[in-house]
């Protein structure tokens, strides 16, 4: 929200410096964002009128002017493309000097003196209009100092606004804060009934239920279509960031900065004169909107029809068909109440931004829309002339969203802010907020006004009064109290210890957005049961996350395209899909990789890093469980064939680990090998509860053995049936070789492993390694077709 510091003076007279209303504003949560200071060091500067305009001798873009100033007329040379005779325009006079530095003195431009400058608004640091000379009406005093004339010095004043504080989207109501902070009441501000003077009038009708509770209209005819807006209300606009454009668009401009309320004036010639009539919008309906764009609607989006042909989107544009022009000479002014839900995200599907959208999805009063008629209608009057027709309310009652009463103790606002507040200072902060106060036995009853949609439980009101109040008055000391010691579990891993083990391993921590682009998932193959949202921030982050990857792995392409090589990034967050139960949320971690193994160094040749560095890194998180997994083969269409597997604990498929298919690289833009993994957090940070067991006092004995096995059969199936079959005497069993080649049958593989034997009650014989051996080879034939090799 954008505004000049004298506007809101107007509204509420405090004593503070800028300075001190900036730092105030700030201080209650109104973030000053920006402060320019306008017209600053205008000494010297006066309105002045050409009186004469030729062509310099020397030059053709300049013009030799003869320039009265009041007290005389001098000579002046200027370049600027609208100066002409009778244009009245700042002159800057010898001895001047302006805010950007400038020393005005007398000199000679191409062989002909100039005594002074005649200004555009840039120089003169009110506007950054720098096209030509800043023209001023043609009723300007000619010798009035300048800063005088435009009420400078001045400064605009940009908030930002968290979107609950919808109310101070207009001046008037950044006037109840100030009033509040400042120990004073907001100036009155009567907007008395336009005196009726025309039968002109046009039926309106409310068909969208809840979607738009209340619509009020005017017809205002006989307007002096040469009329141009007054200078106060361009000054204004220009200082609140908006540009001038005609009366009737600035007066609609000027009613949403003060009242927060934004309107539309529609050319009353262009309405066939039958109902206006606000329904939703049919499938496949069009309209020409003011921006020239014609788009097309469905019925979530809400239009205002003039006997049911689309005349404006509800809440957001008006359409160019009925748009007011330099022409117009009767207009119908509309103010309405569109409900935020009716309102949020509809601009942004439509890939537009609207100074009255921004204000409907968040919450505009619902008792405005007269209020906001009749001052539109009194300035148009005042500016344009005209007679008034009768206003025109439609209203659904039911619909209207209805203050409730909010109860504040006494106890609990000192409980929660740590020191008490007098009654008679919360009463006072409440009520210039504009609040209607009841005493209770507890406390007080409080009834938020209609434009504080963000008043509804009892910690509303206690952030009230902590921040007009002042936070910095709150004490600044520990809570006292027992406080209850949160032990961790043994029966999981803590994220942090994750953490560090892949900072360990080499790995940078990421965190990504938990919306993506729709296509982006597309592209992965993974946007089944992808949840949209229904209000995004842009159409590249329209739905949520079902994986960590793909953010993942366009983070790293983002690295790569900045020239770095090596990146390995992780990233800890939740992946949301929709089921038959609801949403399903998922805490998973994920890493992706790309580049040499290791940094650039001298003792070692360069090597790409590849499934097996990841897979270690897979199995040293999980070393912190305590348990191991098995991977198995994997097919996902994202996953590179023959380099990807699954990852199983227990039985249970936790996630996958692998390089990225090259298609799936191709696509993306990335240019080398990727390889990544993605697990789910829950199966991976559980472990069993440790406990201590005895150590072997008897010596171990290894018997080495190689087997034959097909080319299919994975390690992990070799190791569960020696474990199965041998059971606590197996200690551990290692793989030493693996053969593949002349010798052996094709699609065949030797595999040579030593199994590590070990009793804790005694010395094993040779016997019994015998035995174990025999136990072992007979499960592996039986579950893996494993036998001998000779």
């Amino acid at each position: 929200m954008k505004f000049p510091e004298s506007w809101l003076r107007e509204h509420v007279t405090i004593e503070a410096s800028r300075e001190e209303l900036a730092a105030r504003l700030t201080a209650i949560g109104l973030e000053v964002e920006e402060l320019t200071v306008l017209g600053e060091g205008l000494d010297g500067v006066v309105v002045a009128e050409i009186l004469s305009c030729e062509k310099h001798p020397e030059a053709d873009r300049l013009q030799v002017c003869q320039v009265a100033t009041g007290a005389g007329s001098v000579q002046i040379v200027c370049g600027a493309p609208n100066a002409r005779a009778g244009l009245k325009a700042p002159l800057a006079t010898i001895g001047a000097k302006l805010p950007g530095g400038i020393a005005i003195k007398a000199a000679k431009l191409r062989g002909v003196e100039s005594q002074g400058m005649l200004c555009s608004a840039k120089e003169l640091g009110v506007d950054a209009d720098a096209s030509g000379l800043l023209e001023l009406p043609a009723d300007a005093p000619v010798g009035q100092p300048l800063a005088e004339y435009l009420g400078l010095p001045d400064a605009s004043i940009e908030l930002k606004l968290t979107p609950n504080r919808a109310d101070c989207f207009g001046v008037r109501g950044i006037a109840f804060d100030v009033a509040a902070a400042f120990g004073v009441q907001v100036n009155p501000m009567e907007i008395p009934e336009a005196p009726v003077s025309s039968d002109a009038r046009l039926e309106v009708r409310l068909q969208a239920g809840a979607d738009c509770p209340r619509f009020c209209g005017r017809v205002v005819d006989g307007l002096d279509p040469n009329a141009r807006t007054p200078l106060w209300m361009a000054e204004r606009l220009r200082r609140a960031g908006l540009r001038p454009i005609s009366p009737l668009v600035d007066i609609t401009n000027y009613v949403m900065l003060e009242l927060g309320q934004p309107l539309h004036a529609f050319d009353a010639d262009t309405l066939s004169g039958g109902p206006v009539i606000v329904r939703h919008a049919r499938a496949g309906e069009r309209l020409k909107l003011l921006d020239e764009r014609e788009v097309e609607l469905d019925p979530s989006f809400l239009l205002v029809t003039d006997n049911d042909r689309p005349a404006a989107l509800g809440g957001v544009m008006g359409g160019w068909d009925t748009r007011v022009t330099d022409a117009t000479t009767r207009v119908f002014f509309e103010a309405a109440h569109w409900a935020p839900s009716a309102i949020i995200g509809r601009a942004r599907r439509l890939g537009m931004h609207t100074d009255a959208g921004h204000r409907f999805e968040r919450g505009v009063d619902p008792e405005l829309p007269r209020h906001a008629v009749e001052r539109a209608t009194a300035l148009a009057m005042q500016i344009m002339g005209g007679r008034a027709g009768p206003l025109t309310e439609a209203v659904l009652p039911e619909h209207l969203p209805a203050p409730a009463a909010v109860p504040l103790r006494r106890q609990r606002l000192r409980r929660v802010l740590g020191l008490a507040v007098a009654d008679a200072e919360v009463e006072r902060i409440l009520r210039a907020l504009g609040m209607r106060v009841s005493a209770t036995e507890e406390g007080w009853s409080v009834l938020p006004p209609s434009r504080r949609f963000d008043i509804a439980i009892e910690e509303d009101l206690v952030e009230e009064i902590a921040r007009i109040h002042g936070y910095d008055a709150i004490p600044t000391r520990l809570p006292a109290g027992a406080s209850r010691l949160a032990v961790p579990s043994e029966t999981r891993v803590e994220e942090a210890l994750l953490r560090r083990q892949l900072v360990a391993r080499d790995f940078q921590e990421a965190v990504n957005y938990a919306f993506v682009d729709a296509g982006l998932l597309e592209t992965w193959g993974l946007a089944e049961d992808a949840v949209a949202l229904a209000n995004p921030l842009s159409a590249d982050l329209a739905v949520m996350r079902t994986t960590l990857l793909p953010g993942l792995v366009a983070a790293l392409g983002r690295n790569r395209a900045r020239q770095q090589r090596r990146v390995r990034l992780f990233e800890l967050g939740r992946v949301f899909r929709r089921s038959d139960e609801g949403l399903v949320e998922t805490a998973r971690v994920a890493a992706v990789a790309c580049g040499p193994d290791l940094p650039e160094q001298w003792g070692q040749a360069e090597r790409t890093v590849d499934f097996h560095d990841v897979k270690g890194v897979v199995e040293s998180l999980l070393a912190l469980a305590g348990t191991r997994a098995e991977f198995r083969p994997d097919a996902r269409p994202f996953g590179h064939p023959g380099r990807s597997a699954s990852v199983w604990r227990d039985g249970r498929e936790i996630g996958w680990l692998g390089h990225l298919h090259p298609a799936l690289a191709k696509a993306l833009d990335l240019d080398g090998e990727v390889v990544g993994f993605e697990l789910d957090l829950e199966a991976l940070a559980a472990r069993a509860l440790p406990q201590a067991g005895t150590l072997s006092r008897f010596p171990s004995v290894r018997r080495d053995i190689a087997l034959v096995v097909p080319e299919s059969t994975p390690w992990a199936a070799l190791e569960n049936s020696l474990k199965a079959a041998l059971g606590p005497q197996l200690r551990e069993v290692v793989l030493f070789d693996r053969y593949v080649g002349p010798g052996l049958e094709p699609g065949s593989k030797s595999l040579a492993m030593g199994l590590i034997l070990q009793d804790v009650s005694r010395t094993l014989t040779d016997r019994d390694a015998d035995q174990a051996v025999a136990g072992a080879l007979e499960a592996l034939a039986r579950d893996c077709g494993a036998r001998l090799r000779s």
